[in-house]
C-alpha cells in the first residue's frame, strides 16, 4: 500500500473510533411528556383497590363471591377491547394531522369518563364508562409517537430511562388513592359524614381525584406542549384523502413504477420522500411483524399477572386468596409500583448499555415463570400458618420480580422504533405495537380473572388458573429469542 493509500485511509478509520456524541434530552418539551404519562397509571391504578368491592357492591353477583374475578375480568378487558379498536387509527390519525390535537381530545374524554365511573350504580354503567375511557386512552400510543419524534438513537434509550418515572408516580399514588378515598363517608365519618353525595356514590371522590389530574394535564398540554410533527394536514384533507384515495396518494406513486403495485412503489420512494407517512401494507414488515409479536406475548404475561393480583389478595383464603382489604391491598400495589420505577429509572440505562435491550426482554419475561409458581406457594402458606411473616417475605419476592417483566416495555419501545421504516412512520409502527398490546390485554384479564373465578369453585383443580399463566409464560420466552440483541441491528433508515 502506498503513502497515499495510507492517508486516503487514516482518516475514516479515526473517524470510526471516535467516540458517539449524545444528544441531550430537550427537557422542555419532555417534562411534559412524563406529566402525560401520569394520567393513564393514575386512572388504572386508582381502581384497582376497590374494583372488586365495588362489584361486590353494585349486585352483579348476586352475593356468589367465585364470580367476582369474572366480572373484574369484563371490566378490564372492556378498557382494553375500545382501546385496541382505535389505538391503530390515532396513532395513523396522528402522523397525519399531528399529535396535539388527539391528545386534547383524549384528556379530555377520559376525565369525563372517570367522573361517569364514579356516578355509575350499575355494572353495566361501569362497562360503558370503562369502554369511553379505554376508546380515547388508545391515543396513549400517540405519546410514545412523541418520544421518537423528539429524539434519536443516542438519547432514546436515556428517554425511555425515564419513562417509568410517571408509570412509578402513578402506581404509588394511584392504589393509595383508591384504596384511602373510597367509601369516604364509612372512613372518615367527621369530614365526609355529612355528604349525601358521597354516601350515595362512595366511589366519585377517588375517581373525581384522577379526573382533576386529567384536565389539569389537559391545560398544561393546551398552553405549553409544541406540536411535535413538522409536517401535517388538515383534518378535512386528510378525511378527503381518506374517502378518496387517489388523491391523497398520488404524490407518493414512484414515477418508474406505475405498473407495480402501490406497497412496492412506497417502499421503494422511503429515500425520496422520507416525511411522508407509509401506508399500514408498506409498514408491515418482517421486523415490525416480529416486534409486534413480542409486544402481544409480553403484555399478555403482564396483564395476566397484574389482574390476578388484587383478584389473588381479596378472595378468601380457604379459595385460594389471602383475604386482604382495599386499603392494604392499596398499599401494596403502592410499594410494588415504587419498586418498579425505581428500578427502571435507575437500572434500565446502564443495564441496556452493558447487556444490551435483548437480553433484558429475555430476562424479563423469564421472570414471570417463578412470579407464577409462587402465587398457590404463598395461598399454601397462608392456609398452614395465616399470614404470617413467611406468607409476607414470599410476597415481597413476587412483588420483587415484577420489574424485570416491567422493564420489557422500555426494550419494547426501543425496538419499535428501530422497526419503523422511516421517521415519519413512527406513529403507525408504534399504533401496531399497541394494537398488539392492547389485544393482550384484551385476553389476558378476561381470560385469567374468569379461569381464577373458575377454579374456585368445587369441584375444579385449583391451580388451573396457573397452568394457563405458566403456558403464556413460556410463549413469551420463545417469542423473546426472536430479537436482536439490540435494537441498532434493525436501524437501516
Amino acid at each position: 500500500m502506498t503513502r497515499l493509500q495510507v492517508e486516503e485511509t487514516r482518516p475514516l478509520l479515526q473517524q470510526s473510533e471516535r467516540p458517539i456524541t449524545r444528544t441531550p434530552l430537550p427537557w422542555d418539551q419532555f417534562w411534559i411528556i412524563l406529566f402525560l404519562q401520569l394520567s393513564d397509571p393514575l386512572a388504572m391504578q386508582t381502581l384497582a383497590p376497590f374494583i372488586p368491592q365495588l362489584v361486590r357492591d353494585v349486585g352483579v353477583t348476586h352475593g356468589d363471591e367465585s364470580q367476582v374475578g369474572h366480572y373484574v375480568g369484563i371490566l378490564q378487558s372492556s378498557y382494553y377491547t375500545a382501546q385496541a379498536l382505535t389505538v391503530l387509527h390515532w396513532s395513523q390519525l396522528s402522523d397525519h394531522i399531528g399529535r396535539k390535537p388527539l391528545i386534547l381530545t383524549a384528556l379530555f374524554a377520559i376525565a369525563v369518563s372517570m367522573f361517569s365511573f364514579g356516578l355509575s350504580r350499575t355494572f353495566v354503567g361501569l362497562v360503558v364508562s370503562r369502554v369511553i375511557c379505554g376508546a380515547f386512552n388508545g391515543s396513549n400510543g400517540v405519546v410514545k409517537s412523541i418520544v421518537m419524534d423528539i429524539t434519536d438513537a443516542t438519547n432514546l434509550p436515556k428517554a425511555y430511562g425515564y419513562m417509568p418515572l410517571p408509570w412509578m408516580i402513578g402506581n404509588v399514588f394511584g392504589p393509595l388513592v383508591g384504596g384511602s378515598l373510597s367509601r369516604p363517608a364509612d372512613r372518615f365519618p367527621e369530614i365526609f359524614g355529612r355528604s349525601e353525595l358521597l354516601k350515595t356514590y362512595p366511589y366519585l371522590l377517588p375517581c373525581a381525584v384522577s379526573a382533576i389530574f386529567t384536565s389539569v394535564a389537559w391545560l398544561v398540554t393546551y398552553f405549553r406542549f409544541r406540536e411535535s410533527v413538522s409536517i401535517s394536514t388538515p383534518l378535512w384533507k386528510f378525511i378527503k384523502g381518506w374517502f378518496l384515495p387517489q388523491s391523497y396518494t398520488k404524490p407518493f406513486t414512484h414515477p418508474e413504477s406505475s405498473h407495480a403495485r402501490l406497497s412496492d412503489a412506497w417502499e421503494a420512494n422511503v429515500e425520496e420522500v422520507p416525511s411522508k407517512p407509509l401506508p399500514l401494507r408498506a409498514v408491515l414488515t418482517p421486523k415490525v411483524l416480529v416486534m409486534a409479536a413480542n409486544c402481544s406475548t409480553m403484555a399478555l404475561l403482564h396483564i395476566a399477572l397484574t389482574s390476578i393480583l388484587p383478584v389473588f389478595y381479596a378472595t378468601p383464603i380457604e379459595l385460594g386468596g389471602l383475604s386482604l382489604d382495599p386499603p392494604r391491598i392499596g398499599a401494596i400495589l403502592a410499594v410494588s409500583g415504587l419498586a418498579n420505577g425505581t428500578s427502571q429509572l435507575f437500572s434500565f440505562s446502564p443495564l441496556h448499555d452493558r447487556f444490551g435491550a435483548g437480553v433484558i426482554h429475555t430476562v424479563g419475561v423469564c421472570a414471570g415463570i417463578p412470579i407464577v409458581i409462587l402465587f398457590p406457594a404463598i395461598n399454601a402458606l397462608a392456609r398452614i400458618h395465616g399470614m404470617s411473616l413467611a406468607v409476607w417475605l414470599s410476597v415481597g419476592v413476587q412483588l420483587a420480580l415484577m420489574p424485570s417483566l416491567v422493564m420489557c416495555y422500555s426494550c419494547m419501545a426501543l425496538y419499535v422504533s428501530a422497526a419503523a421504516p422511516n421517521r415519519a412512520s413512527f406513529g403507525t409502527t408504534n399504533g401496531i405495537a399497541q394494537l398488539l398490546i392492547a389485544g393482550g390485554r384484551i385476553i389476558g384479564p378476561a381470560l385469567a380473572a374468569s379461569i381464577f373465578s373458575y377454579s374456585m369453585q368445587e369441584g375444579h383443580h385449583a391451580w388451573l388458573v396457573y397452568y394457563f399463566l405458566m403456558a403464556i409464560a413460556f410463549l413469551a420466552v420463545g417469542t423473546s429469542l426472536l430479537l436482536p440483541r439490540n435494537p441498532s441491528l434493525w436501524e437501516d433508515r
